[in-house]
Formats: structure tokens, sequence, C-alpha cells
């Protein structure tokens, strides 16, 4: 750490609390990675929580001269979230929204991610209008900083053209807020030499007749090279010219502080097509005629080595397949209207359109969301199709240029001969061709001198490329950072760029404000810092380091996210193998591995969620279960696998004595006693507040001549798991979900059948999250047995009552560890498709949360969940949390992780919420605890506002004898 660091940091520590300055080499390189190819790691990371603590910074930093670098979500590409300095994380603490105007605007603090803004806005019918392929990870701070656009946005919904107001801290800590007018009047006074500063550069643009015409020709692009100095020539009034240009100003300006937003309509139809040209020439043709007709909200051109790259996908039209031409491409094309009757005019019209284009061939547009789903899937999978096959070691670098659309046929074709050139041969070309917008993608090893030095004979002939040959965008919407920002004189001209230099110095005279971005005095800023990739485990090596996986980690803000795990494995791995380690390399080692124990693999839930979000498939948890090794008790675990009943029985028992400690010392004492137990014995597992009482016994199954008798000839086996034999569905206790399950198969006709020896079963689930592999192997050769015998050899369907038992087995039996004649249905797609058809709907929540547990997720039932949800309730609300953390036992042994990962549920629940709903025992004792609210099995709640339909009422519907016969389709 440099003096002038150590001295900042020393005066800091007077204002923020230890926790939250980092700066062991564990965190500080954790923290310091972004998605971009470049690795800087910064000496102190500070996570900010106030304005009044960014200012403090601020000041700090001046007097210190020290540069400071803010981020919030870390999905940046081109190196502009990264600092070996000061690093400043504003994501946390950082996330009210604000509704505003019925929807028409949206108050936004930078920590907000991208899609939790629309998820506010639906109701509403609106989105706000950036759309990034990032926007489930990406931060409001970012998105605007960056100027982000996507897919649908173009240039006419990016941050810049819906602006409302915006909140800014300048670097001299100033607060400037446009949506209050004593902020502004007190700003136009304290600043106005700030103010005449940026009139005057405004006046010298146009007093320049070729810089004025080359920014009103850029910016007829998308662009987001350097900074938007169309604010110049947009506004006359200097204020409004302030914050324009912080949009797009990578933080090198100040600090956007908040944001609102004038919002764009959300349109609820779409349909979607796939449509192929012989010759690029063609398409692009077709790309200008589509933008004159106005019609298409977005239009996305795919060159022929992209359909080649993901032709091992299935889900495409048959044209897609096979041997295309050499100069092929494909279009897909989205159409978008409020109504279904506005829909198929807007197709229609399209279709035509494109059918006059003579495409070699046209899926014709598609609505169902299941198949436009698929063909936007495929185009995203474009960048993880080259990233998953990159060679160890290699980097994924993606990059975005604009050209002019009338010449996008001839960009595509001079990139492609780069490529060719430069012997990218693994490289694709694709992008939102109605803006002239690519993107390309490569895997450069910037693990010599001759690969650093082709990589960078290769950008110096793209940018001679782009901006000069055919004056368009080297940086269309992903930002200048340290990538391109040697390059910005070359793309604006001596001109553009010395003004682009006065607008930095104005701003941030002392040059502390993320230093070499957009702005650099080094030539080869972009050739420092290269990110290398290096080895790490099978796993993980095709990891690129995006953090898409972040948000869906509850360990994230605890301990590590499943990037961050990955980056440190690789730097461990990588230190490892050096044949002849500094003595600072030994060290870095040693505190490395101490700490990765604990932060990378202790506390990481290993439910795999993360791989839902990466775009390459990682699943991190796996890792970590690998690297945590074969259980240490296997013979404990056998023994308790052989006596499953007798230790059910038993922690019945236990729970019987936490409700009496209970009623005797209280809840709060009793608590406090487990904690205390649990620090000095660890294996005494801790129990959450809202654990419940011991489970009844469970109910008799009814006889065939009773079943008989009221009609329930359908057979259905029902496993119940071992933790719902433990726990009971009521807080209280005394009862079990089994008489629920009961009740509702009662009411659809349906008789249950228990497995026998039922008590000793288990699906193996809590032996396999301790890699006891022994006893979850026999705990699933023994409920396979019996499932086998109830269903008579897979004749009967096998009810499966709680999410991630039901997952584990289903799992097992593609993996070939379950007989394939089971039928085997988790609960809630056996009571969406079986169950629900059959009963009336007597009642209704006014409001009921909703929580997807993993397994859920994983196996493709949110939907059913939700709706069987829907059927109860009148409004439901589903907060954005992939894993709540409970994870199986950890949530008795980690019960940190469990907080920390359902820590922002009380604020995402509405007032007056009546309860909620999920299908894992475990993660609603979690909820429960958390949120304050009773977290319901669905199986209690669809028991509680349903009754059976009348006879009339089935036969007339028609199921009367669908029911056997669906269930003999199951079989």
């Amino acid at each position: 750490m440099t003096p002038s660091i150590q001295a900042f940091l020393a005066d800091l520590s007077r204002h923020l609390p230890a926790q939250r300055l980092l700066t062991d080499p564990l965190r500080t390189l954790a923290y310091g990675t972004d998605a971009s190819f470049y690795r800087l790691v910064p000496q102190v990371v500070v996570l900010a929580r106030s304005e009044a603590e960014v200012a403090t910074l601020l000041l700090l930093a001046h007097v210190h001269r020290v540069p400071m670098t803010l981020r919030a979500a870390g999905t940046s590409l081109s190196g502009q979230a990264v600092s070996d300095s000061v690093l400043v994380l504003v994501n946390e603490g950082w996330t009210k929204q604000e509704v505003l105007d019925e929807g028409l605007r949206i108050r936004l603090q930078p920590g907000v991610i991208g899609q939790h803004a629309n998820d506010t806005l639906r109701p509403y019918g609106r989105k706000i209008g950036p759309d990034p392929a990032s926007i489930a990870t990406a931060r409001i701070g970012g998105m605007a900083a960056n100027n982000s656009s996507g897919m649908c946005c173009g240039t006419a919904q990016n941050s810049y053209h819906t602006l409302s107001d915006l909140r800014v801290m300048l670097a001299d800590g100033t607060v400037l807020d446009t949506s209050e007018p004593d902020s502004v009047a007190a700003f136009r006074t304290s600043h106005a030499g700030l103010l005449d500063g940026l009139q005057a550069l405004s006046q010298r643009v146009h007093d320049n007749a070729d810089l004025l015409a080359r920014i009103r020709h850029k910016y007829r692009l998308k662009n987001t090279t350097g900074y938007g100095i169309n604010a110049l020539v947009d506004f006359d009034d200097p204020l409004d010219m302030l914050v324009h240009l912080m949009i797009g100003s990578e933080g090198t300006l100040g600090f956007i502080a908040g944001i609102t937003y004038d919002t764009v309509p959300d349109l609820a139809h779409k349909a979607s097509a796939l449509v192929l040209f012989d010759t690029l020439d063609a398409c692009c043709r077709a790309v200008t005629a589509l933008k004159a007709q106005g019609r298409v909200a977005a239009v996305e051109l795919v060159d022929r080595r992209s359909i080649a790259a993901v032709q091992g996908k299935p889900g495409m039209p048959d044209f897609m397949y096979g041997v295309l031409p050499g100069d092929a491409a494909a279009l897909l094309i989205e159409v978008q209207a409020g109504d279904a009757a506005q829909l198929r005019e807007h197709a229609d019209a399209v279709d035509a359109l494109v059918r006059s284009c003579e495409p070699a061939a046209h899926s014709g547009f598609a609505a169902d969301p299941k198949v436009c789903d698929t063909y936007w899937a495929l185009r995203k999978g474009l960048f993880p199709a080259v990233g998953a096959v990159r060679p160890v070691g290699s980097t994924c670098v993606i990059e975005d240029v604009a050209f002019p659309v009338e010449r996008l046929a001839e960009g595509v074709r001079g990139l492609t001969e780069l490529f060719d050139r430069f012997h990218y041969d693994e490289a694709l070309v694709f992008g939102h061709a109605l803006d002239g917008n690519l993107h390309f993608v490569f895997t450069p090893a910037f693990d010599s001198d001759a690969e650093v030095r082709r990589y960078s004979d290769f950008m110096d002939a793209v940018s001679q490329l782009v901006a000069v040959d055919f004056g368009g965008s080297l940086k269309a919407e992903h930002g200048t950072g340290r990538n391109v920002a040697p390059y910005v004189a070359l793309e604006w001209g001596d001109d553009g760029y010395a003004l682009m230099r006065d607008i930095k110095r104005l701003f941030d005279p002392a040059g502390l404000l993320n230093p070499d971005v957009i702005i650099s005095a080094q030539s080869d800023i972009h050739l420092r810092h290269l990110k290398r990739l290096p080895a790490a485990d099978p796993i993980v090596d095709t990891c690129i380091e995006c953090g898409f996986c972040e948000p869906a980690c509850p360990s994230n803000g605890l301990s590590l996210t499943p990037r961050q795990r990955i980056v440190l494995w690789r730097r461990i791995q990588q230190l490892r193998r050096e044949p002849t380690p500094s003595s600072q390399e030994v060290q870095l080692l040693a505190e490395l591995e101490a700490e990765y124990g604990w932060a990378g693999i202790d506390t990481c839930a290993a439910t795999g969620m993360c791989a839902t979000r990466c775009p390459v498939g990682i699943n991190t948890g796996a890792l970590m279960k690998q690297l945590k090794g074969p259980s240490e008790h296997e013979a404990t675990a056998d023994r308790i696998e052989r006596h499953m009943g007798a230790v059910i029985g038993t922690a019945r028992t236990g729970l019987g004595a936490l409700q009496l400690a209970q009623r005797m010392i209280g809840s709060r004492s009793t608590h406090r006693l487990n904690e205390m137990a649990h620090k000095v014995i660890p294996v005494v597992p801790v129990v959450p507040a809202a654990t419940p009482g011991p489970a009844a016994a469970l109910p008799s199954l009814p006889t065939r001549a009773a079943a008989t008798a009221v009609g329930q000839l359908n057979e259905v086996v029902y496993f119940v798991s071992c933790v719902n034999r433990c726990f009971a569905e009521s807080p209280q206790g005394g009862d079990n979900l089994a008489q629920h399950t009961f009740s509702l198969f009662a009411k659809a006709g349906l008789t249950p059948v228990y497995p026998p020896n039922l008590s000793s079963l288990c699906c193996g689930q809590p032996f396999d999250s301790v890699n006891a592999s022994g006893a979850a192997d026999s705990a699933l050769q023994r409920t396979n047995a019996a499932l086998l015998q109830a269903s008579r050899d897979g004749a009967l369907p096998v009810y499966l009552d709680n999410a991630p038992c039901s997952l584990r087995l289903i799992e097992a039996q593609k993996a070939g560890q379950l007989d394939a004649r089971l039928k085997l249905f988790d609960a809630t797609r056996f009571l969406a498709e079986r169950v629900l058809p059959r009963l009336k709907v007597i009642k209704q929540l006014a409001r009921l949360a909703v929580h997807v547990p993993c397994a859920t997720a994983k196996a493709g039932q949110r939907g059913d969940l939700l709706a069987l949800a829907r059927a109860c309730a009148i409004e439901l609300h589903v907060p954005d949390i992939a894993c709540c953390g409970f994870a199986g036992s950890k949530g008795f042994t980690v019960p940190a992780l469990n907080a920390n990962g359902l820590r922002h549920l009380r604020e995402a629940l509405p007032q007056g919420c009546d309860g909620g709903v999920s299908t894992s025992r475990t993660c609603q004792i979690g909820l429960s605890t958390h949120s304050g609210l009773h977290y319901a099995s669905i199986e209690a709640l669809l028991d509680d506002c349903t009754v059976a339909r009348s006879p009339h009422a089935i036969r007339r519907a028609g199921l009367a004898e669908a029911a056997p016969s669906n269930l003999q389709e199951a079989r």
C-alpha cells in the first residue's frame, strides 16, 4: 500500500467502520474484479452506504491526492470499473425506488438492479428505456454512467434521451439535484464558473462547423466513444449540458447518486420471426427497409459463423440447420403491440415487407412465448457459445461498434476480413441491426508478448476501419473505458478530443476520478493489466467473469459470490503452480488459502442457482462441494441412514423439548442459549426462531372399500419426505403437511398409497449435501425399491411433497440411479395438472408472498407454483430471491447465510401481506423467521382455499373421465 493511501485510510477509518474498509488480499482481489478483460487489484475497497460517506471519500481523496473509482455491479466490459487505488462500491444500501406520475417516471438510486426497476413498473405497463443484456445484474448507476442501451432501446430510449432528473455529486462533494428548485438555484450561484465554462465549450462547438457536423453525424448512430458532447449541441442551458454530460461519463466527472427516468411503454403482446438470407447484402437491404417502415421493435443480425455456432441447439426452424452459403446471414425480428389485433397488423405488414426482400427462408411470426423465448435465447447465447469453447487460459472479449446502417454489409465484411487476417478464426459477428450496432466476440490469449501484439495490431486495424474508413463508432453501447481510450482522438479528431480533455479538466481538475478511463495520456493503456484466466478446474474454466451469477447468490455481501470464488480459486491454483515463487507470492498463497475455506467453501449454499444465471451454465457450488471433499463423518451418516425412523423420532422429541423450553424461559432466552451452545460446539444446530413444533403422526390410509365408496379409485403413491415427517405444518405443531395432501387428494378423487417402510425412507439429499456419498446412495436404493413396490413397478404415479427431495429423485432417475419406470411428480406439477382442475376456489387472500425455491426453479416448475398461488390470491408478490440460503441444513449450521440471503425480504413485501407460500419446508422456516410472516406449504394454502367441484361441474368440464386417463398418460 502506498504511503498516500495509508494516510487516506487512516483518516477514513475515523469516519467509516472497519468492516467496510477492505484491505486484505482475498477481498481486494475478489471485489476488484469486473466483467472486463482487465485485472487491477485495488489497495482499498470501500463499501459506501450514503452520500455523506461518498462526500467524505471525495474530500479525503483530494486531501491525499488518491485516485478513486466508484462502481455498482461490475458488469462493465471495457475496463471502466476497475482500479489499483481505491475502489468504492455503491450497491448495498442504494436501492430505493419511487414510482412517480402513475408510472410515467421512476426515481432510482444507483444500486437498483435494472430488472428490479422494471419489476416495479410492470403493474403500470411501463419499463425503463435502457435494456442491456445484463439488465438482470447491472445496476442503475452503471447503466446511466455508461449510457447503456440494448436490443430494443436504440438511441431514442437510452439514459440520455429518457433522463428526467439527475442527482449528482461532483468532485468537490457538492450535490446537485435537478428535481429540487432550491438545489438548482444554489448550484447556479456556487458553481457559476463551471456553468460558464460549459457555455464557453458549447460556443466553441458552434463556432467550429466541421466539429458541429461530426457531432451531428456521430449521434445519428449509437455512440458512447468519449464524452457525450452532443449535450453541448442539444441544449442551451449549461445545467442541462452538465447533467447530460454525466450520462456516459463512466464515473470520470462525478458520482450519479440518483436518476429519474421518463419510462416507456412495456407492450405486452410480442411476436418473433427468424429470416434467413443467402447473401449478406440482401439481409442488410432488408434491415434498411425495416428501419424505414418503422413497425419493428428489434432486429438482430446474425452472421453465418454465428448461425453455425448455435446449430447444435434445438428450437430453431429447420432451415437454420445444415450447411449454409458462405455469405448467408439471418435476422431475428420482434414486433410489439398493446393488443393482439395491433400485433397481428404489425406482423402482417412486416411479414409482407420481409417476403418482398426475397429471403431464402422465413419462419413466419410466432406469438407463442415459448417459441419467442427459444429464438431470443439462441441470440443471447452467441456470446457464451464462444466463451464456452475457448481454449483454457484465453480471454473472451466482446466488442461493439456501429456502422452507418446503409453500409452495414460492408462493415460486416470488413470485420470478417480482419478476423481472417489476424487469425481470430473463432470470431462471430451479431448485433442490433436497426442501429448498425454490431458486436463481435473473439478469444485472444494474453499469455505472451506476441499474443498481446497481435491483439494490439488487430485493435489498430479495427479502429481504422470503423472510425476512419466508415465514420462509425468504436463504442456503441459498452462504454469507452480503458479499451478504447487511446483511440478517442482517432474517432473524434483533434478538436473533438481537445474538447473532451477540457471537459475532464473542468469537472475534475485534479484528475482523481477514475483516471485513464475515456481520457488517458498513456497510448498503450488498453494493453496494460490485461486479464489472464489461468486454468483452475474444468468445472469453472469456462467462466468469463461476467458477474451475471451474483444476484442469485445468497452469500453475496456475506462472504464471496460465485464469480469471486472462481477468481480466487484461479489465483490460488496459479500460485500453487508457480515453480519458483517469491516470498511475497508464498505469503499471498498462505493468506488466500487460510481465508478461502470459510469465505469460499463453507458459506456457499451449493444449490446451483448460479448456474441458472450463468451464460455458460457453470455451477460453482459443484466446485465448492468437490473442494470440501468426502464427509469426515461417513460412518455416522451410514448409521443415521440405516436408522432414519429413529432419528426422525428423536428429532421430533427434540422439537417438543424446544417448545417446552420456549414456554418456560421464553423464546429469546432459548434462542440465545442455543446460539451460545453452537459457538462452543459447532455441531449443535442453531434453531431458527420460526421453527415449527414436531409433526403429528401421519394420517392413516383410507381403506380400499372406503375409497371405492366415495369414488376415489385413482391411486397415487405418496412419498412423504423426512422433513415433512419431522416438522409440523403449523408453527405450534401437532399437525403435518400430509393431512392437507390427503384432504386435497380426497377432493380430487384420488387415493393415497404409502410406500412400504416409509418411516425409514429418505431421498438421500441430506447426506449428499455433506458429501456422505455412501449414505446418499444407500438411501436412494432403499427409496427406489420402496417406490417400485408401492407403484406396482411404475404403474402408479408418485407424488413428492418437498421440492428439494423431488428434484433430488428426478435428477437421480435421469442419471440412471432410480428405476426409469417410476413416474415421479413434483408436487407443484401434480397439483397444477391433476388436482387444481377438479377443485373449486372458495376464497382468495388479498396479498400473498411467494418464494420459488431453488429446486422448484431448477425443475422448471416456477410457472406451476405461481399458477397455484394465483388461484388462491388476488395479488401475488414474488421478491427476486433466487436462493434463500437455507440450503438444506445450512440454515441450522451457518445461519448467517440464510439471514444474508433474506436480508431484503421484509422491505420487498407490501404492508398487509396475508402470508407466504413455498414448496420447501426448510425454506419456509427461514422465510418465516426473517419476514415475520407465516410461510405455508402450497398444499396447506390450496386446501384452505378450495372445495371439491360438484360432480355436475366435473362432468361438464369433461374431468370425470379425464382423471384416470391423464394419470395413465403420466405413466
